[in-house]
């Protein structure tokens, strides 16, 4: 390991879905590539969730930054939560490059967000690890504002 790197040298924040009251509905991040980490870490976090409410959440996969042929990455899927032992909840999804469809072109992947019944507090981020070239946070998106 790098016992002397800062953790902000080692993983990317590459795309995020801001906390929110989220309607009934789907959000996603933007289409990232996987070409500049050895892995992904995907964290969705729940807040108070709606009356009967439920969140679903799948990494998905495009062939590229368009989101051209669109689909679901095997086995990245959460296990849906309920309101009844919903609230306050965090929850990790991990993908590699070689969880994604690489022979068929696929080396993108995007995180989607399902609200279902009523609006919930959800948030979500991306974090990209193990960067091929270092730093990590040199990848950061834009949100970023500061690394301390």
């Amino acid at each position: 390991m790098f016992p002397n790197a800062k953790g902000s040298e080692l993983l990317s924040v590459l795309a995020t879905i801001d906390p929110a009251a989220q309607a009934a509905g789907t959000v996603s991040t933007s289409w990232i590539s996987l070409a500049n980490h050895h892995g992904l870490l995907a964290v969705i976090q729940t807040g108070v969730l709606g009356a009967s409410a439920t969140l679903d959440a799948k990494l998905q996969q495009a062939s590229d930054a368009t989101g051209t042929g669109a689909k679901d990455i095997t086995g990245k899927a959460i296990t849906q939560i309920v309101k009844v032992s919903g609230d306050n909840k965090q929850v990790l999804i991990n993908a590699k490059p070689e969880d994604l469809d690489t022979v068929n072109g696929f080396g993108f992947a995007r995180l989607s967000i399902t609200v279902g019944v009523a609006s919930s507090q959800t948030a979500a981020l991306v974090l990209g690890l193990s960067p091929r070239f270092a730093p990590a946070d040199a990848s950061n998106q834009a949100a970023v504002v500061q690394n301390l």
